[in-house]
């Protein structure tokens, strides 16, 4: 299948399971931090994505189905050994596709690359069981949890051994 216009050469390319089309998923640099941020404001209704973009080992990939983007995660090296994925989301009309899973797979690959030896993520359950689901079949972990009354929320993290 050829790639469409957008999706880089290096995407790397899984094929759903729940209906055809196919999912590219790549590693992308800050000159596509704009289509990162529209589909941040389409999925959580706000302009932020991360507090700071100049962190440790920032990445940033991009998810497109059959060639549109419809999802991203951003993480960065949250210490020496754990690498902290601050924030990813999904289209919810694309959601139940495997695209948070081939986006967590990638992130996981680029981390233990980079040497990390732990991957963390938090979420808010109520908010988004999806990710608390997923970090579960996932392999992850429990490793805290505590109400955030700004989101109004519990908020868990979750851990894995990379």
């Amino acid at each position: 299948m050829a790639r469409k216009a957008g999706v880089p050469r290096n995407a790397l390319i899984v094929q759903t399971t729940t209906e055809p089309g196919t999912v590219h998923v790549a590693r992308v640099e800050m000159d596509d931090f704009p289509t990162i941020r529209r589909l941040n404001r389409t999925i959580f209704g706000e302009a932020r994505v991360i507090n700071q973009l100049d962190r440790r080992d920032l990445l940033l990939f991009l998810a497109w189905l059959d060639g549109e983007p419809v999802g991203f995660k951003v993480g960065y090296g949250l210490s020496e050994s754990i690498y902290y994925s601050a924030k990813g989301g999904v289209l919810e009309a694309c959601r139940g596709k495997g695209i948070a899973r081939a986006l967590l797979h990638a992130m996981e690959h680029e981390a233990r690359v980079l040497g990390y030896q732990r991957f963390a993520y938090d979420t808010f359950p109520n908010m988004h069981p999806g990710m608390t689901v997923l970090g579960l079949r996932e392999g992850f972990a429990v490793t805290a949890a505590g109400y955030n009354a700004t989101y109004q929320d519990y908020r868990i993290r979750f851990e894995k051994e990379l």
